[in-house]
């Protein structure tokens, strides 16, 4: 990226800095670090859910697929739900510089763990990624927040937008390198693969850790020796109470993986609503903070729907594009996980024109409001639906059970364009909501919406092989319409709430 560098001066002297596209230096390094970050996750989760169909799981096809799709979701919700704990950590014990670093280098040993052909590795590995995920996916992009501080909320907004770009640079390469080698040559190599693409984001990280400045270096609100005390006796009870649980169902021989996925998808709801109404009641919360994270509220459960529905395209949507989809070019088929490189091609290209056209519109006072965005974004993500609901239709009546790859591809458009109206305005929004003293703990919240939708998967997914593909993913756009209009009518008193944050 340092043909991408250019010069900005101040006016005076000596000012001259090298900037990344016209933002700080440090954006470059933090989107250098989550490129590669990315790559190693959806080069990963390409592969998950088939290769837990094909390796893993026993059992008719039909059953391991459905349990695969819960799963898949259910592990995401886990992912996204370590953020909070991450969020915490670096907010009161490390700051976010650190939790980065520590993060990124579990995550590279979860993959190398993958890469190891046992189904006891295989779960060990899954838990690594889980949890170093946590530490570094909120608090990277709170680190981008703070290179931006002070500056105007459109310059923010452009920024993460440019940030974004990194996730799906990652992610459009991934698929097709993990991809071909997961299901051409062997499940572990492609994971291994994954582990080398973690590494190479751990080495740029400590490389380019000078361009940052201080952000992130220190702990927003350092837990006092007892708060530490008590944030490990909280570890340790519940991490105990899970052993037990776990532990006796094995020994009363009642042990099912779907009792984990129950669970884990019912904490996945729970977490976000107690986590809300602790942060609420936090003394340290100030009162003319608490309308801006009653606005967030509604942000949050906004994004929960939206991405209920749009992560599906790693589990339902990987098993459609494998089963019922023609994907022969010239008499050679290709993988089904190459279709998950279609959405962050997509983002590639729409990310810089949403970013130009964001900033052009708050130049003439026409941006849409955030609000707006979001209702623009579930009308959208509703619409990708309705055409999956017509490619089932299509799959059921053909003579050959398969529909073209344009069904696919037209989905994926849509799915980016309301992307692309939510994810980085969402990231964006939360660390202009966030009070100073809870920004990591925010973005934790943030991206455990992702992890409530994904929990909700545990179950929605389930109803797609009674219900049929066209009523299934019917159903679910016409509640994601009704959402975005409901979220569209609301806008005026959400943006009260958001006070002098646009």
């Amino acid at each position: 990226m340092a043909s991408s560098l250019t010069t900005a001066s101040n006016g005076t002297p000596g000012s001259e800095e090298k900037t990344f596209f016209g933002h700080p230096r440090g954006l470059a390094t933090l989107f250098m670090t989550e490129m590669w970050e990315r790559f190693s996750w959806y080069g990963m989760r390409g592969i998950l859910v088939l290769y837990l169909v094909a390796a893993v799981l026993d059992g008719p096809l039909e059953d391991r697929e459905a349990l695969a799709a819960s799963i898949y979701g259910v592990y995401n919700a886990v992912v996204y739900m370590a953020a909070m704990p991450g969020g915490w950590i670096a907010d009161r014990l490390w700051g976010a510089r650190k939790a980065v670093l520590v993060g990124g280098i579990v995550i590279a040993l979860g993959h190398y763990t993958l890469a190891v052909p046992s189904d006891t590795a295989f779960f060990i590995g899954l838990a690594l990624i889980a949890a170093g995920t946590g530490l570094l996916k909120p608090n990277i992009s709170a680190m981008v927040g703070g290179l931006y501080e002070g500056q105007p909320g459109a310059r923010r907004d452009a920024g993460f937008t440019l940030f974004y770009m990194s996730i799906n640079i990652g992610g459009m390469l991934a698929p097709l390198v993990v991809g071909y080698l997961g299901e051409n040559v062997n499940w572990h190599l492609g994971f291994a693969v994954a582990g080398i693409g973690m590494t190479l984001a751990v080495v740029q990280y400590v490389l380019g850790g000078r361009h940052l400045g201080d952000v992130g270096k220190a702990p927003g609100t350092p837990a006092t020796p007892e708060e530490k005390r008590g944030a490990l006796r909280k570890v340790l009870l519940w991490g105990g109470l899970a052993v037990a649980a776990l532990l006796a169902d094995i020994v009363l021989g009642t042990y099912d993986i779907e009792h984990i996925v129950n669970v884990l998808a019912i904490l996945g709801i729970v977490v976000p609503i107690v986590y809300f109404i602790t942060m609420y009641r936090n003394p340290a919360l100030k009162s003319e903070d608490k309308p801006k994270i009653k606005a967030f509220m509604w942000f949050f459960a906004t994004a929960v729907l939206f991405w209920m529905i749009y992560d599906q395209s790693g589990s339902l949507l990987t098993l459609f594009a494998d089963n019922k989809t023609d994907r022969m070019i010239f008499g050679w088929e290709f993988p089904a996980s190459w279709y998950q490189s279609v959405n962050p091609a997509m983002v590639i290209v729409l990310a810089p024109l949403f970013a130009a056209l964001w900033v052009k519109l708050a130049k003439r006072n026409r941006e849409p409001s955030a609000p707006m965005k979001f209702a623009l974004a579930m009308l959208l993500i509703g619409g990708s639906f309705a055409i999956m609901g017509l490619a089932g239709a299509a799959a059921a009546n053909s003579s050959t059970g398969k529909v073209t790859v344009f069904w696919l591809l037209s989905v994926y458009l849509v799915q980016t364009l309301g992307e692309m109206c939510l994810s980085p305005v969402g990231l964006s929004l939360s660390t202009k909501l966030a009070p100073k003293q809870f920004v990591g703990q925010i973005m934790g919240l943030w991206f455990l919406a992702t992890a409530t939708g994904n929990a909700l998967n545990g179950w929605t997914t389930k109803l797609n092989e009674p219900l049929g593909d066209a009523l299934y993913y019917s159903l679910w756009a016409v509640v994601a319409i009704v959402a975005g209009l409901a979220f569209m009518t609301a806008g005026k008193k959400i943006r009260a709430l958001m006070g002098d944050t646009r």
